[in-house]
């Protein structure tokens, strides 16, 4: 149990003891499964977690985002990764790998995600503030995709159609993971859901290049004509050229 406000810790306790955005968040969701979201305060995720309401706010600009810790790192990773090659062969591969660093997100600790899952199924403003951040992905990978060469002549509508077809395929199986209490293969369950989407909008097999057009050779020959007659005229035509 943490200790109360303002009684004097021992001098090892900053070993043991979480980061302060680590204790924050353990304190709020404590809370939140004890006495609910709507009836929880901030003074009181600050007096559990042991620490003044301006900690709370370097870390969280409102009591929503404690719901939602993680968010902004992974939006932060996922337009770096997006950024990392500039010569890309397949724009819907890049955006689908990058989809799944949000799967990696929530799998690194699934009974957190549970929970959240849990408690944004009952609080219809959470739900709003989850589904704004899901735009945000969303615009995410749609700006990625207008800016790629290859599809300079694509309008807007087809990169934001194939941002919120990636978006949806990685939600759909990530919450049947979600409802499974995170027991289900995730990483299964995303890369078939985001298997569509690649064959669908994905870049088709290039088909093999060629140096140079291909001569045909046509051969006359009257019907019954023996093998080695239709061999000579051939091995003559080849030998014209």
């Amino acid at each position: 149990m943490n200790e109360a406000p303002g009684r004097r810790e021992p001098a090892d306790a900053t070993a043991v003891r979480p980061p302060m955005r680590d204790a924050l968040v353990g304190a709020a969701f404590q809370l939140f499964l004890e006495r609910g979201y709507e009836e929880t305060t901030v003074d009181d995720i600050v007096a559990l977690a042991g620490v003044g309401r301006r900690s709370f706010f370097r870390y969280f600009p409102s009591k929503e985002d404690v719901v939602f810790p993680d968010h902004e790192r992974c939006l932060a990773d996922m337009t770096a990764f997006l950024e990392e090659e500039a010569d890309v062969q397949d724009p819907v591969q890049r955006v689908c790998d990058a989809a799944r660093l949000v799967l990696r997100m929530y799998a690194e600790n699934p009974t957190f995600s549970v929970q959240r899952y849990r408690l944004t199924k009952k609080v219809p403003g959470l739900r709003a503030y989850e589904l704004s951040v899901v735009w945000r992905y969303e615009r995410a990978l749609a700006e990625y995709l207008r800016r790629r060469p290859a599809g300079a002549r694509a309008d807007t509508l087809r990169a934001d159609v194939v941002a919120a077809a990636v978006v949806a395929a990685h939600n759909n199986a990530l919450r049947s993971w979600l409802r499974s209490d995170g027991t289900k293969d995730a990483e299964a369950a995303v890369d078939q859901a985001l298997g569509y989407v690649q064959s669908t909008f994905g870049s088709a097999p290039a088909e093999p290049a060629r140096t140079e057009a291909e001569d045909v050779v046509v051969v006359v020959s009257r019907r019954g004509a023996p093998m080695w007659r239709v061999v000579q005229e051939i091995e003559s035509a080849f030998a014209r050229d």
